[in-house]
């Protein structure tokens, strides 16, 4: 591609590079200059404008972004997105459903290295996506590239990325109660939970409230029927033996990790018992603000293996903003200096 500034009478056929005011109305950048748009802007006393030429073996823009768009999803039913129509050097990918992101980061890594015309941005691996979100946009930033170079970001960007639809279909909830007060679905906290859950087209079937005990959430978890168990408890989890896990571990079940380095979040626990997922929520579930459960329980959901390697990783990029509803945050209160105490 050639690209800067022409005689007038040498841009036919050359794409605009920056808009231009004609006694006609205003042509944007990107427009491919036709005799009447040459004359026009003679005629509002231009005698120059800087254009890009595309050489043999160059592709334009929106035909190199549709290209690269439809190498990362060649099939959009089996990978769970869609993909919109190329404009001014862009396509976007979008969500077909609900579900988390799974991406190839090296291979992305790859398509952005090739050249730098050439990009693909996208949301984090395993961000939460729902129908018609935006999951990725392909940007052709020059008005052309080189053919080679596109086939080699088309070679690398095969199949990189897609949605991973959920697979559990329902859910029970175990609220335990200090003194085995009854905890109902308009509770603040259920309604956070039920909400998360909806947003992944989970039902929660079935709410129960035990006494603050391990004996109770092991006899609990011993009538649970949904795809997934999830435990959220009247004081805070502070050991794996603690009510929470330690009601799994008798019930027969395998405590995967108790804790995890996202805050808010650190006191979840992950098990199984059986072929069933049991989630520990941490008390600041609660809220509807994003915290480390969401990250285990999104994954679990579309039928993710999620190991205690897995969450021990998830410290890079853990700290999560802080939840101003919180007991405990994270830095004390600073003491205003005198100045301002004073008088």
């Amino acid at each position: 591609m050639i690209f800067g500034p022409v005689p007038l009478a040498k841009a036919e056929g050359a794409v605009l590079a920056h808009s231009l005011e004609t006694a006609g109305g205003r042509l944007r950048k990107g427009r491919v200059l036709s005799a009447d748009d040459v004359t026009a802007l003679s005629d509002a006393g231009h005698d120059q404008v800087i254009v890009a030429r595309l050489e043999p073996g160059d592709v334009g823009e929106d035909a190199a972004a549709a290209r690269l768009a439809a190498a990362l999803v060649p099939d959009p039913e089996a990978q769970g997105l869609t993909r919109d129509a190329a404009f001014t050097g862009r396509a976007n990918l979008r969500a077909g459903g609900p579900g988390v992101l799974a991406l190839d980061p090296a291979a992305i890594a790859a398509v952005n290295a090739i050249d730098p015309g050439i990009t693909l941005a996208t949301l984090p691996e395993w961000q939460r996506v729902a129908t018609g979100m935006m999951v990725a946009t392909v940007k052709i930033i020059a008005y052309a590239v080189a053919e080679d170079a596109l086939a080699r970001a088309e070679d690398a960007a095969r199949g990189a990325i897609r949605r991973v639809a959920p697979v559990l279909a329902t859910a029970e909830l175990i609220v335990t109660d200090l003194k085995g007060a009854e905890v109902g679905r308009d509770d603040k906290g259920v309604r956070s939970i039920e909400g998360r859950l909806k947003a992944l087209g989970v039902e929660l079937s079935r709410l129960r409230t035990v006494r603050h005990e391990a004996g109770a959430v092991t006899a609990a978890l011993a009538e649970v029927e949904a795809d997934l168990a999830l435990i959220l408890t009247a004081s805070a989890t502070s050991d794996a033996a603690d009510v929470g896990p330690g009601g799994l571990v008798a019930a027969g079940g395998e405590l995967i990790r108790f804790g995890m380095p996202v805050d808010p979040g650190n006191l979840l626990f992950l098990g199984r018992l059986g072929e069933r997922p049991v989630i520990g929520l941490p008390g600041c579930a609660r809220s509807p603000a994003l915290n480390g459960a969401d990250w285990v329980l999104e994954r679990v959901v579309c039928g993710i293996d999620v190991t205690a390697s897995d969450i021990a990783g998830m410290g890079v990029g853990g700290l999560l903003t802080e939840i101003p509803t919180r007991p405990q945050p994270r830095e004390r209160r600073r003491a205003a200096p005198a100045s301002e105490t004073s008088g």
